[in-house]
């Protein structure tokens, strides 16, 4: 655990928790949890009650990011789907004790698993984790939008457009030093633009194996977290950007699958996964299949860019991991600039 990242009178911040949570005293202990680049989270402690608060990080941030609310709003809209989520309590507004919005969730106790090669589980209990992710992940996708009250979460059709101008315009605001594969990247992207097909679901937005809680002892999720990047979507972006992985190094932040013989290790090959995927959807294949990953790369090393922004000034959320990142984005464009002339597509 560490130190809170946000300063707060203790009086002021246990009235507004007493006041919303059941069985909330007094403020025992508030530490933030080490994992997390974006909004931190912390551990609220009160007595033999232990709730989960996430915030806004303080200082100036980049408009569009961050959005407590919108992961507080899809959260409590999932609760009783297919899909499980913590139970939420309650979201603040913008002035608050901490000096930054947030919203207060319930304690789960489970597994995360951090190196998708799992090398903590027997072998034959590691597909099952990545079919549980996969089926998740299908469940999420097949939900109708609308009967959950999210008709409005985002605008349909055009996501992949649409999302390409955002990170383009997210990367502008926070770049520091000249990237030439990422300017390569955002001509690309914008001249070789996948037409759209009509199809809009809910999108996770950073689907991925460490944003996953499991039941302690069974290969069961029990909790999918961080929807700070949730929208109305394409629900390929959530898949090829999951899949990443299969290609990125298995060391340092980005935790891949990359020189792991998945047969040998009991992992699914990339193919599999989106070939299961498919089936559980009804889908004979995926057509451009590296423009998606291509577009998971930009966005992620885009994302990777406004950490390091962040972090240059003084707003990191987790400023002890910022070096192991600055390879990153380098590594991300480049890997995306290789396979951007390269067509693909998956079939079932």
């Amino acid at each position: 655990m560490h130190k809170p990242v946000h300063t707060y009178e203790v009086e002021a911040l246990e009235a507004v928790l007493r006041a919303n949570l059941p069985d909330f005293d007094r403020l025992d202990r508030l530490e933030k949890f080490p994992s997390g680049q974006s909004n931190p989270t912390y551990l609220v402690s009160s007595g033999e009650h232990q709730y989960v608060l996430r915030a806004k990080p303080p200082g100036d941030l980049i408009a569009s990011a961050h959005q407590v609310d919108r992961e507080f709003l899809v959260m409590r809209a999932l609760a009783g789907t297919g899909v499980p989520v913590p139970k939420t309590f309650f979201l603040t507004g913008e002035e608050t004790p901490i000096g930054a919005q947030f919203f207060v969730m319930e304690y789960l106790e489970g597994r995360v698993f951090w190196n998708p090669a799992l090398p903590e589980l027997p072998m034959h209990e590691r597909g099952q984790v990545f079919a549980e992710m996969n089926r998740v992940m299908a469940t999420l996708h097949a939900l109708n939008p609308a009967a959950l009250g999210l008709a409005d979460f985002g605008k349909p059709g055009g996501y992949f457009e649409r999302q390409t101008a955002r990170w383009i315009k997210q990367y502008r605001a926070t770049e520091m030093d000249p990237q030439p594969d990422m300017e390569a990247l955002i001509t690309w992207l914008s001249g070789n633009m996948v037409p759209d097909d009509g199809l809009v679901a809910l999108v996770h937005g950073d689907y991925r194996l460490d944003n996953l809680m499991f039941h302690p002892d069974k290969p069961e999720i029990t909790a999918v977290l961080d929807w700070e990047l949730s929208t109305l979507g394409h629900p390929i972006a959530d898949l090829a950007y999951q899949c990443m992985q299969w290609r990125l190094p298995n060391g340092g932040q980005l935790r891949g699958l990359a020189g792991i013989d998945r047969t040998a290790q009991g992992l699914p090959t990339e193919q599999e996964y989106v070939a299961a995927y498919c089936r559980q959807r009804g889908w004979s294949g995926i057509p451009h299949w590296n423009f998606y990953l291509v577009f998971s790369m930009f966005r992620l090393a885009a994302i990777v860019q406004g950490i390091l922004f962040r972090a240059a000034k003084g707003n990191a959320s987790n400023p002890k991991t910022v070096d192991d990142l600055r390879p990153a984005l380098t590594l991300l464009s480049g890997m995306a600039r290789d396979l951007a002339e390269t067509p693909s597509q998956i079939s079932v």
